[in-house]
C-alpha cells in the first residue's frame, strides 16, 4: 500500500477554514474517502500555509517555564515509557501552595536524555490553538482536543500503538519518521484502548508497515482511528500538533436510545413487578421466562422511542462536548454597564445556543449555561440567535444587557 497522498494543485475551499488548512482535497472528497476509513497525507506545498502562527519551540518553552503550567497539561515519556509526576515537577515556591508544577530545570535534564514532552490539552491554554481547534470542531460537526509532541534528535516518543479517535498530525518544525500499520482492532470506541490488544499490537509491530514517510514542516497526516504508527525524530528537534477528534459514533446513539427507552420501559407495571420469592438473580437461566418478559417490554420500548426524543440528551452531550470561545469577565462585565442602545452585539462563538419553549416561559440552553426568558422576550432572542447579531435597541437593553452578561453576547 502507497501512501495516499493529496492531488498537486491545491483544492477548492469554501466553508471548511480549519479543514482547509489540514487537507489539500475538497470536504467532500475527505469526507467519502479518507474520514473514519484511509489515512491520508498532505504535503506542505498542497496546503494554504503551515503551522508556525498555531505552534512553536517558543511557545513550548514560554509554557513550561513563565505560564506556571501544572500536570495534567505535561507528561514526559522516556523510550516508550511515561514518566511519573515527580520526575518533571516541584513546589510552587513560597505562598504558592502548588506541589505539581512543571519545572523547567528538570526537563531540561530530561530532554538532553532523549525524552519527548506532550504538551496537553492545549485547546485549552494557547490562544491560537485554542480558536483553531473551536473552528475545526465545527467544521467536522465532531469534538476536538490538541497536544504537542516536542521530541528530540533521533528519538521514538511512543512504541506502536493505536489512538481510539481520529488524529491530524501537523508537523511544526523538524522532521519526523513515521510508520503506520492496519488496526487489529477496527474503529476502536473510547473505552477500548490499544492495551486491551498488546499482544496483537506488538505482533503487529514486527511486520512490515503499510505506510512509511517523513513528515517536515508544514505537512499534515490524517490518521483514523485503530491505525497503529510510531514515529521517530531525525535530524533535529520535532514539535507536531496532533488534533484529536473524538467521533460521534452510531453507538453512542445506541447507548442513548437505550436509556430514552430504558425510562420508557419504566411505566411498565409489568417490568416493575418484583421476580418470585427466593429468587436467584444470579442464575439467569434459572429466570429464563422473566428475562424473555423484560426483553420483550425493552423491545416495546426501544420500538416506541421516537428519534425526536433523543435530541435533548444528544443537543446537551454535544454542548458539554466542547466549550464556547474565549471570555474576559472583566471585559465582559465593563461592556454590559456601557452598553447603550447603539451598542451592536453579535453572538458569542460556538457558544450553540437553542431556545426551548415551555407554558409562559423559555430557557437559552448553551455552553455558557441556562438562561430563563419571559415569553415577550423570546422572539427577539430567537431572531438574534439566527442572525448572529442586532443593536441593543432591538433587543431591548435590558434583556441585551443580560444577554452579554449569561455569556450569550458580545459587542462587535
Amino acid at each position: 500500500m502507497t501512501a495516499s497522498t493529496a492531488p498537486t494543485v491545491p483544492a477548492q475551499r469554501g466553508g471548511h477554514p480549519a479543514l482547509a488548512r489540514l487537507v489539500a482535497v475538497d470536504a467532500d472528497t475527505f469526507a467519502s474517502r479518507h474520514w473514519g476509513t484511509e489515512p491520508l497525507l498532505s504535503r506542505a506545498a498542497q496546503l494554504p500555509t503551515g503551522f508556525g502562527d498555531l505552534f512553536s519551540a517558543a511557545a513550548v518553552d514560554e509554557l513550561v517555564s513563565v505560564r506556571g503550567l501544572r500536570t495534567p497539561f505535561l507528561r514526559v515519556a522516556n523510550h516508550g515509557e511515561t514518566l511519573p509526576e515527580r520526575a518533571f515537577t516541584r513546589g510552587g515556591g513560597v505562598g504558592a501552595g502548588v506541589t505539581d508544577q512543571v519545572s523547567d530545570d528538570a526537563l531540561l535534564g530530561l530532554f538532553a536524555d532523549g525524552a519527548t514532552l506532550v504538551l496537553q490539552g492545549l485547546h485549552r491554554v494557547w490562544g491560537p490553538v485554542v480558536d483553531f481547534s473551536q473552528q475545526l470542531a465545527a467544521d467536522l460537526g465532531h469534538p476536538t482536543q490538541v497536544n504537542a509532541y516536542v521530541t528530540p534528535p533521533e528519538n521514538t516518543g511512543f512504541s506502536d500503538h493505536y489512538d481510539v479517535h481520529d488524529v491530524f498530525v501537523l508537523q511544526v518544525e523538524g522532521d519526523k519518521r513515521w510508520q503506520v500499520r492496519r488496526p487489529v482492532h477496527p474503529l476502536p470506541l473510547r473505552n477500548q484502548p490499544w492495551t486491551d490488544h498488546r499482544s496483537e499490537v506488538e505482533a503487529a509491530a514486527a511486520t512490515e508497515p503499510v505506510l512509511e514517510f517523513t513528515l517536515g514542516p508544514g505537512d499534515c497526516l490524517y490518521l483514523p482511528r485503530g491505525f497503529l504508527h510510531s514515529a521517530t525524530a531525525l535530524g533535529g528537534v520535532s514539535i507536531h500538533l496532533t488534533v484529536g477528534v473524538h467521533p460521534w459514533t452510531r453507538y453512542r446513539l445506541a447507548e442513548q436510545l437505550a436509556r430514552t427507552a430504558l425510562e420508557r420501559a419504566a411505566s411498565d407495571p409489568e417490568l416493575r413487578a418484583a421476580l418470585p420469592l427466593g429468587a436467584t438473580v444470579g442464575d439467569p437461566v434459572a429466570h429464563r421466562a422473566d428475562v424473555e418478559r423484560a426483553r420483550a417490554a425493552l423491545q416495546r420500548a426501544l420500538a416506541a422511542t421516537d428519534p425526536a426524543e433523543l435530541a435533548p440528551a444528544l443537543a446537551a452531550a454535544a454542548r458539554d462536548a466542547q466549550r464556547a470561545a474565549p471570555l474576559g469577565p472583566l471585559a465582559q462585565r465593563a461592556a454590559a454597564q456601557e452598553l447603550s442602545e447603539d451598542t451592536v452585539l453579535t453572538t458569542r462563538h460556538h457558544v450553540q445556543a437553542g431556545v426551548d419553549r415551555h407554558d409562559g416561559y423559555a430557557v437559552v440552553s448553551s455552553r455558557a449555561g441556562r438562561l430563563r426568558l419571559e415569553e415577550g422576550q423570546v422572539q427577539a432572542v430567537e431572531r438574534f440567535l439566527a442572525d448572529g447579531t442586532a443593536r441593543a435597541a432591538d433587543l431591548g437593553t435590558d434583556l441585551a444587557r443580560r444577554l452579554v452578561l449569561a455569556g450569550l453576547a458580545v459587542p462587535a
